[in-house]
């Protein structure tokens, strides 16, 4: 690899090189009777040696493979491929105070052309700065308080960031935004619902299926909806903002216990599952979809329960289960095991006999399914029976990303198993449905 042509070898490479072009430069591309023009740019380090990557004047990235009929021209030197922090709009005095936590994820991302990846790169200043409507909402202040990737976070990283929520909300803000990596945000919004008991005001998960810097990106919407709702939507309960459809146009506002990632890159890749959104957000208006909800009062006192306890599984049945996973769970000292069985709650009898030591040893169980829609039922067919006599509780429609979640955290309050049990059963933040919802509500 060169200097001038990072990212690119072998073929690619003396392409390049017998062209006289290099990385920034303005080029002409022409190949099968087409011509296609834009800056050259780097290429991921673990791409091939058959393609060079150009950026159109759209904004997109474009890949051309590289054959005897393809010929480039340099039409010019085109701007420095480098990252300008946007100049933050100016604040305006009287609109309600709103802080950004930034924690990372995609919404915080721009592409690493070494990689061909993204990266984190953006504060919540850029946040701020690169959707300037924001200041026509809200007054922003902004934390960062981690730079990673959803995948990396932990019940530790819950906990942090808890109690940076509760600080801005003793400081009186109107709502709280955690700018947040969609992969595990559901988890991390379950466990804010557990942890921010009396909330006083909203607390809003945002994030982003495409980043910031690319012209697709869903990150803009999804901020303003974020904002809107922490400013002035009545309701003071943990929510999750993003994409009502893949167009630009509505941002839905989930409860934190009843979101699910549907779709690993659409911009409307979450889904309410056994409930309905508690808002949308369009054109910078909250509209409420439900009369369920826990008013906005600011002279309500948050209390915080952050604590967590991370020795907490979650297993999947399937056919061909092995009973031995469970062992090896009682034997390393887990505390806590949410079983994912199929239809009403079911595993095989195989795992009779490990479910009974897990009762003997006093570990909570708890089941639910791995239907969609539905809450379990233990009482219908004998199997369920069964598990209920070897101290298998079933948790209604609770869904077992967030069983998990609620597990830690109610180990993170008690070691009494009979007040543990109680926990897990009671509908503390909208977790429990009272009534299973049809697929036509949803």
């Amino acid at each position: 690899m060169s200097k001038e042509l990072p990212g690119y070898r072998g073929e690619a490479l003396e392409f390049l090189q017998r062209a006289g072009v290099n990385v920034e430069d303005l080029v002409r591309v022409t190949k099968d009777g087409k011509t296609y023009e834009g800056i050259l740019i780097p290429r991921s380090e673990y791409g091939d040696d058959k393609h060079i990557v150009i950026k159109l004047r759209t904004g997109y990235n474009m890949g051309i493979h590289l054959s005897p009929r393809t010929k480039i021209q340099k039409l010019g030197v085109g701007k420095k491929l480098i990252f300008t922090k946007p100049s933050q709009p100016k604040t305006k005095l009287g609109l309600p105070k709103v802080a950004i936590v930034s924690t990372g994820g995609t919404i915080a991302s721009r592409v690493d052309y070494r990689t061909g990846g993204v990266t984190p790169a953006l504060s919540a200043n850029d946040l701020y700065a690169v959707v300037p409507e924001l200041s026509d909402i809200a007054v922003i202040q902004t934390e960062i308080l981690f730079s990673i990737f959803s995948e990396d976070m932990t019940p530790k990283h819950w906990t942090a960031i808890a109690k940076a929520i509760a600080v801005h909300i003793k400081q009186g803000v109107a709502g709280v935004i955690v700018a947040h990596g969609t992969d595990t945000m559901g988890y991390t919004a379950a466990a804010l619902s557990f942890a921010l008991q009396d909330l006083p005001v909203p607390v809003v998960l945002v994030g982003a299926q495409r980043s910031s810097d690319r012209p697709s990106s869903d990150a803009a919407l999804n901020l303003i909806g974020a904002v809107t709702a922490a400013a002035n939507a009545p309701f003071a309960e943990v929510v999750l903002a993003m994409h009502k459809t893949p167009s630009d146009e509505t941002v839905l506002l989930h409860r934190g216990t009843k979101v699910r990632k549907c779709h690993t890159s659409r911009r409307d890749a979450f889904r309410p599952v056994n409930a309905q959104p508690i808002a949308e957000v369009k054109d910078q208006k909250v509209v409420l979809l439900t009369e369920d909800y826990r008013r906005r009062d600011p002279s309500r006192k948050l209390t915080v329960k952050p604590d967590f306890k991370e020795k907490v599984a979650l297993l999947k049945f399937h056919p061909g289960f092995d009973p031995k996973l469970v062992e090896w769970l009682l034997d390393s000292g887990y505390k806590g095991i949410i079983l994912e069985g199929t239809g009403l709650g079911h595993v095989s009898n195989q795992c009779f006999s490990v479910l009974k030591r897990a009762q003997d040893l006093g570990i909570f169980v708890g089941m639910t399914s791995q239907c969609l829609w539905g809450r379990v039922n233990l009482n219908v067919y004998y199997t369920g029976r069964d598990l209920l006599a070897r101290g298998v509780v079933p948790l209604g429609d609770m869904l077992p990303e967030t069983a998990l979640v609620k597990l830690m955290w109610a180990l993170g309050q008690t070691k009494d198993y009979k007040k543990l049990k109680e926990i897990m059963v009671t509908n503390i933040a909208h977790e429990i449905s009272p009534r299973t919802v049809s697929l036509g509500d949803v």
